[in-house]
């Protein structure tokens, strides 16, 4: 699956973008880091959220971000996931992928990662069914 992750994400001529959703800080680095990008109509891969950020425009920039075609990879700081949790927990697609990251005030917590949650429940299914043939 990760070939063919690669392929598709190598498919397009002028690649693809990683998108953001953080503070202030976190988001400053990353721009710093070459990430940010605006296109011709003027939409940015990322949201700056503070604590006047209400959670109904962090949900319609998720919802922008995980719909654009131009889009691989949808990077979300975990404690701004929480406030989200029913949309990230009910994403399916697996390409953009959405990656839980930490911030400097808020520790990435493994018992909240909506992904890490899925590959435990898989791998715990998978264990039952081989138990089960033996």
């Amino acid at each position: 699956m990760a070939a063919t992750a690669a392929a598709i994400v190598g498919s397009r001529p002028d690649g693809y973008l990683i998108a953001m959703i953080a503070d202030e800080d976190t988001i400053t680095g990353f721009l710093l880091a070459g990430v940010g990008h605006m296109d011709v109509r003027r939409r940015k891969n990322y949201l700056v959220v503070d604590s006047k950020t209400p959670v109904r425009q962090i949900e319609e920039a998720f919802k922008e971000f995980s719909n654009r075609e131009d889009v691989a990879v949808i990077l979300i700081s975990q404690y701004i996931a929480n406030m989200i949790r029913y949309s990230i927990d009910s994403y399916n697609k697996p390409i953009p992928a959405v990656l839980e990251i930490p911030s400097k005030e808020h520790p990435y917590d493994p018992n909240q990662d909506s992904i890490l949650s899925r590959v435990k429940h898989m791998f715990a299914s998978s264990e039952s069914v081989s138990d089960s043939r033996v």
